[in-house]
């Protein structure tokens, strides 16, 4: 069974990132909830965004990686969104990594964003909707592609829909459908990590 590291979105640790947690808790995965945001959570993503801005978006993925700190090195890491950020830095850069879980969010692994890149051995996959205008309007669809492309073990999902949050039940953006099939790939993914 794995152990995961898991980040939450810019709406903060919601019950829907909990709900999700526990799914793979139930599947036999040790799962960690880390709250960046110290009890906050937020009505919409440009109220997260905001809280985020007024500490710093580097503040807040080094918060995250210093988690990281009081745990194993032998982790899968996720995050939501915001979360990817720590994610894929802890990922990329701290050694033992199993693999990496990217959801509607990523980064590039070149240019200016970049932490380096994609290190070998390292399984990774990237859920977004094929018509967020998050992930598909601001590139993150671009950057995924280009793990897939350089990575030796990397997949894209693309899920019909045009929400952002899309697995956070919790939220208005839910899809039980998507959800429910990120689920099943992600038990799959740590199943074989």
């Amino acid at each position: 069974m794995a152990e995961v590291l898991l980040f939450h979105h810019a709406q903060g640790l919601t019950r829907g990132v909990h709900a999700f947690a526990e799914e793979l808790r139930q599947a036999g995965h040790t799962v960690h909830t880390p709250d960046l945001f110290d009890g906050r959570t937020f009505p919409s993503i440009p109220e997260g965004l905001a809280y985020i801005e007024g500490i710093g978006f580097d503040e807040m993925r080094e918060r995250g990686v210093r988690i990281a700190d009081d745990l194993p090195f032998d982790l899968v890491y996720a995050g939501f969104s915001f979360g990817v950020l720590p994610t894929q830095k802890l990922a990329q850069t701290r050694p033992g990594a199993r693999g990496a879980l990217l959801f509607h969010s990523c980064l590039p692994i070149s240019g200016t964003w970049a932490f380096g890149p994609w290190p070998d051995g390292v399984p990774v996959e990237i859920h977004g909707m094929d018509n967020d205008p998050i992930f598909v309007g601001e590139g993150d669809i671009d950057a995924a592609r280009e793990i897939v492309e350089k990575a030796k073990d990397a997949a894209l999902f693309l899920y019909p829909g045009d929400q952002h949050y899309f697995a956070d039940s919790s939220l208005p953006s839910y899809d039980a459908g998507a959800a429910a099939l990120l689920t099943r790939r992600v038990l799959e993914f740590l199943n074989r990590v």
